[in-house]
């Protein structure tokens, strides 16, 4: 899998890439990131990418010709690319995206910054939209850190143990994970659950399997939408993972 990362930060995010299971899965061959810098694309001699905003309001906004030349010249080179925005209108990113993810063999994530991107990069182009949550960041990189390791720990053999990954939580039947212990068997005088040192592996399994569907049901009672303010602009209205971030 080739993985494609267009960002006005890509110092920050190569030693990330670099270290545990995404440098693992680079070593073993099973993925390649090649990240481009937006301001190599800019057109003006000031190498900026970003301007101020018709119709006025606070902030700066990528403007398109940088975005449309990096996609353009990185799908020259490599080809096609499944390509994803980062952005609060996006889908929720999940475990079921992730899996779905796997199956490209070239992923171009775009990461804005700024007051967000002129609205003809979506309009001229066709993305997969994908958000992290109702929050704000001050830009793309951490929620297209995380889409990607999400994704890449899915790929058959980076984990080692590809059970792993459906042990995991949100697996293939979507439950939670089970609680894990090690030693000591007491500590503090919290102690470990005796089925789990029983050596009868029927029983610690109905014991895992029971504690997952626990857990996932108490996960599921405490949540609560979040209500959202109608009167808000877009791209502040629950801002998750963005590529368009607040303006203090």
């Amino acid at each position: 899998m080739l993985c494609s990362v267009l960002t006005l930060f890509p110092e920050a995010i190569r030693p990330y890439l670099d270290e545990s299971i995404l440098g693992i899965a680079q070593r073993m061959g099973r993925v390649r990131f090649h990240l481009v810098n937006i301001r190599d694309y800019s057109r003006n001699p000031h190498n900026t990418v970003d301007d101020r905003p018709f119709g006025g309001g606070p902030g700066m906004v990528l403007a398109p010709e940088p975005i449309f030349d990096a996609v353009e010249d990185v799908e020259r080179s490599f080809g096609a690319a499944h390509r994803i925005l980062l952005t609060p209108r996006g889908r929720r990113f999940d475990q079921t995206i992730a899996r779905d993810l796997t199956q490209h063999e070239h992923l171009l994530l775009c990461c804005g910054r700024y007051e967000g991107f002129d609205e003809r990069i979506r309009l001229g182009m066709s993305w997969n939209e994908l958000s992290l949550g109702d929050f704000v960041l001050s830009g793309g990189e951490i929620p297209a850190l995380a889409i990607l390791e999400a994704t890449i720990r899915l790929l058959p053999g980076v984990l080692g143990h590809d059970e792993s990954a459906e042990q995991d939580s949100f697996g293939s039947d979507g439950l939670l994970d089970h609680p894990h212990f090690t030693r000591p068997r007491v500590f503090r005088g919290m102690t470990v659950p005796d089925v789990l040192l029983s050596g009868d592996h029927a029983s610690v399994e109905r014991w895992r399997r029971s504690e997952r569907e626990r857990l996932t049901r108490a996960a599921a009672s405490t949540t609560r939408p979040t209500p959202r303010n109608e009167h808000s602009r877009p791209e502040r209205n629950g801002a998750s993972d963005p590529c368009e971030p607040e303006q203090d």
